[in-house]
């Protein structure tokens, strides 16, 4: 059994491009479907946020306002109920040993985790060991905050996948988003690889795990798990 540590934003709004704020949180696909594939493949997950605050979901990941099937919306609701992690997180900064640490998106972690330098350092660290990084939807803007002495991007040069320019065009929030999250990592070196919007799409590159958008969600946490197995973690 590994461990695994889910870093959720808690911020419940993003500062747009025009200077006005837009409600947001965790998308509740990703958070629940990568939690239930995690542990039902027999690992142990805790729940890390930025101060150990208590994040919320975007409201609209539940209906078909985010393009989310109500029946569906209800049963993430109800498996996201069970966790007494979202009620009392733990502290990101006061992270122990983990195998994994997973990322899941919605737009909050634009706001709070994108220049986290906690994150950053724990990201740099973790992906130095060898130890699975994963990313998904926008929670790829986590990795944002990891950079070097010199300010360079640990993940620069590497292979991904994130929310990409067209889906937030189509999907997201189109020229109001504060930046691009596909250009940004193209920006600063990333080979980033998008599939066909709203694909289940998961990218590889060695420990570095990552899914485009929460049609990836499942695919990603399984790829997760799968590697986890294959590395005989106890």
């Amino acid at each position: 059994m590994a461990r695994i540590l889910l870093i959720v934003s808690a911020a419940d709004h993003l500062r747009l491009a025009d200077g006005t704020d837009h409600p947001t949180g965790f998308w509740a696909e990703e958070v629940a479907e990568s939690h239930r594939v995690l542990t039902e493949a027999g690992h142990h997950v805790d729940i890390a946020t930025p101060g150990g605050r208590r994040p919320s979901a975007d409201p609209i990941s539940f209906d078909e306002r985010g393009g989310v099937d109500p029946a569906a919306g209800a049963k993430f609701r109800a498996y996201l109920a069970t966790l007494d992690g979202l009620v009392a997180p733990l502290n990101l900064a006061d992270a122990g040993d983990y195998d994994a640490f997973y990322l899941p998106g919605g737009h909050a972690p634009m706001t709070d985790l994108a220049d986290d330098p906690v994150l950053g350092r724990l990201l740099t660290r973790a992906d130095a060991d060898g130890k699975i990084v994963a990313a998904l939807c926008h929670g790829v803007a986590g990795l944002l905050a990891a950079r070097r002495d010199d300010g360079s991007f640990v993940f620069g040069g590497r292979t991904l996948t994130a929310f990409s320019d067209e889906e937030e065009r189509q999907g997201g929030l189109g020229e109001k988003s504060p930046f691009f999250l596909e250009s940004r990592l193209r920006e600063l070196g990333a080979e980033v690889t998008p599939g066909t919007p709203w694909s289940s799409t998961v990218v590889v590159d060695r420990n570095l795990v990552t899914g485009q958008n929460p049609q990836s969600s499942v695919d990603t946490a399984a790829r997760v798990a799968a590697a986890l197995d294959a590395g005989s973690i106890s």
